[in-house]
């Protein structure tokens, strides 16, 4: 994509009521605009990002067994009646009336039409075990939205239910999910920490919340320091029930608490590895056994021909929410450092002198290069100064830079940019495209 037909409103200065890193560089970076207090629009560069993240998140969802489907942002309101929660709920539940004088809701999750979809499409124990999963928006009227992204009302959110025989099966469920996440995160370059977490209105008694460390974070937690350890991918077979809990187990082992979890003890055991931060919570996976699928009618043929009440949990990824996670995590004074893998492209290529023939000739021969290569890249054509240009780029964070300069090119080379250690290279113009292919 070259720059001069894009759409990329960058800013120099961050807005007054910008107040932490990730909602100050969103804005400046040009990947979102506010419309509504807590409600944006996503700009280009930022919606191919957002694309990136959901993908990641689809893949290791469809990588655990679960199965994608998609439900509708307003629901009725006689759904959520059924369950109980519609009067308890409470004013974060933006309600609506349709033409017709029907209550309706833009929900703010889908366990009560989950059940219902499942209620009615499920008939006997060879249905189960299933987890169903999409990736949509959502809606929770926060009185004070701020943060950016990181509290706003609207934001795009995966989140997937599991429907299970007993307590046992969907012990399983809630154990690939937990290892799903772990890997989900670990993809996206980000150490998430699962950390046991109220239940809230969700309800249950088994939940964790996946935090990444953060010191704009909106939590206090407390860890032991091995959770300061790269993340890693976990290799597992999601149906050896034995070997998922022990990977569980292995990392639950090391402590970690949100303040209002901590235990003494255990932080007395964990001694001088005792950490101290503050955290982003990017997932938070629940089990609430039959809390749902009892008050909503859900019942099964078992296999004895008696009739079964599912059990059911539910796992949700703030998708929207994860990019400004990633930012808080990864960025310098300069701007965004995206990890290759959710980069929105993986190169800026910078023409230092576009009134240059040779400088444009050889930068527009890369471009065709890179492009054939299979390379997304954003191709800086515009005329503009270079300091301007090596701003947006540093701005914007890309991983790769590659800047065609006249200088340069008089001895056959172009500069290579490494955006997350700053480290500038020379090579010949085919080496760089050879280098930035096999990253």
């Amino acid at each position: 994509m070259r720059l001069s037909r894009y759409f990329l409103p960058v800013m120099k200065e961050s807005p007054a009521d910008a107040q932490i890193v990730s909602h100050k560089l969103m804005l400046r970076a040009g990947l979102i605009r506010q419309t509504a207090a807590g409600i944006y629009a996503w700009l280009p560069l930022g919606t191919r990002v957002l694309a990136r993240i959901a993908e990641i998140v689809r893949q290791e969802q469809d990588r655990a067994g679960a199965i994608e489907l998609l439900m509708p942002t307003l629901q009725s309101a006689d759904l959520w009646r059924q369950s109980g929660r519609y009067d308890a709920y409470g004013p974060e539940m933006l309600r609506i009336s349709d033409r017709h004088e029907r209550e309706m809701l833009y929900g703010p999750t889908n366990e009560e039409m989950i059940t219902a979809l499942f209620r009615d499409g499920a008939r006997s124990y060879r249905d189960l075990p299933r987890t169903l999963y999409h990736i949509q928006w959502k809606f929770r009227d926060e009185v004070r939205p701020r943060f950016g992204v990181m509290r706003g009302r609207e934001f795009l959110m995966k989140d997937a239910y599991s429907f299970d025989i007993d307590e046992a099966g969907a012990r399983h469920s809630y154990n690939r999910m937990f290892v799903a996440y772990l890997n989900t995160f670990a993809r996206m370059g980000l150490r998430a920490i699962p950390m046991q977490a109220d239940t809230g209105p969700i309800g249950g008694d088994l939940s964790h919340e996946f935090i990444v460390l953060a010191p704009t974070g909106e939590s206090d937690v407390f860890y032991h320091a091995n959770w300061e350890r790269p993340a890693e991918l976990s290799a597992v077979d999601f149906d050896d029930v034995a070997g998922l809990q022990a990977i569980v187990s292995g990392y639950t082992a090391d402590y970690a608490a949100t303040d209002e979890k901590r235990d003494p003890a255990r932080e007395a055991e964990a001694g001088d590895a005792l950490r101290q931060s503050r955290g982003v919570e990017v997932g938070h996976i629940f089990y609430f056994g039959t809390k749902y699928s009892e008050p909503m009618g859900l019942r099964i043929q078992g296999q004895d021909g008696g009739e079964i009440v599912p059990h059911m949990g539910s796992y949700g990824i703030g998708v929207s929410r994860l990019m400004g996670a990633i930012i808080e995590a990864s960025h310098d004074e300069r701007g965004i450092i995206w990890p290759d893998a959710v980069a929105p492209y993986a190169v800026g290529l910078i023409n230092m002198r576009a009134d240059d023939a040779a400088c444009t000739g050889a930068a527009d021969g890369l471009y065709a290069d890179l492009r054939a290569a299979g390379v997304e890249v954003l191709y800086d054509d515009r005329d503009e100064r270079g300091g301007a240009k090596f701003a947006t780029m540093d701005l914007i964070g890309l991983p790769w830079q590659i800047i065609v300069g006249p200088k340069g090119l008089e001895k056959g080379v172009v500069e290579l940019k490494r955006r997350a250690t700053g480290k500038r290279i020379e090579l010949a113009p085919q080496e760089a495209v050879a280098k930035v292919t096999a990253a």
